[in-house]
């Protein structure tokens, strides 16, 4: 059996409404706020694009949409990203990222193998969900 990269998993507690954390993970604007431009609508089945800076667009599409408590899309050829979102005590959001298509014999679009980047991503995220997020959502 070949092995399998795990999926990049992020949870964090945000001192925010599930609606207003909805509001930042579900609109194109929420969403440039603390991760990156886009064209982003929620609607299934909708296809979007990320302005991913140096590395040029990336084409997206949304595969799950439950407002306002998951929402999926699959991210260039191999990705999947999912936003979950559970109600806590009066006031408070745990928010989970998962990033998952991960295969150590593929490569990405731009030819860097995933077991390279999938070290970068889980960095990149890592500062993503744990500052700026919380940082724009609770400023």
């Amino acid at each position: 059996m070949e092995s399998q990269l795990t999926e990049i998993r992020k949870v964090i507690v945000l001192n925010a409404s599930i609606e207003k954390v909805w509001k930042f993970v579900a609109t194109a604007e929420g969403i440039a706020a603390w991760w990156m431009p886009s064209t982003f609508e929620p609607a299934l089945g909708r296809e979007f694009v990320l302005h991913a800076g140096q590395f040029g667009d990336s084409p997206c599409k949304v595969t799950e949409l439950e407002p306002p408590y998951r929402l999926g899309f699959d991210w260039g050829k191999d990705w999947h990203i999912t936003f979950e979102l559970k109600e806590l005590e009066e006031g408070k959001t745990e928010f989970t990222l998962v990033h998952s298509g991960w295969d150590p014999a593929k490569v990405t679009e731009f030819g860097q193998p995933h077991t390279v980047i999938r070290g970068i991503m889980d960095g990149g995220w890592e500062k993503i969900v744990n500052e700026k997020l919380p940082a724009s959502i609770e400023s």
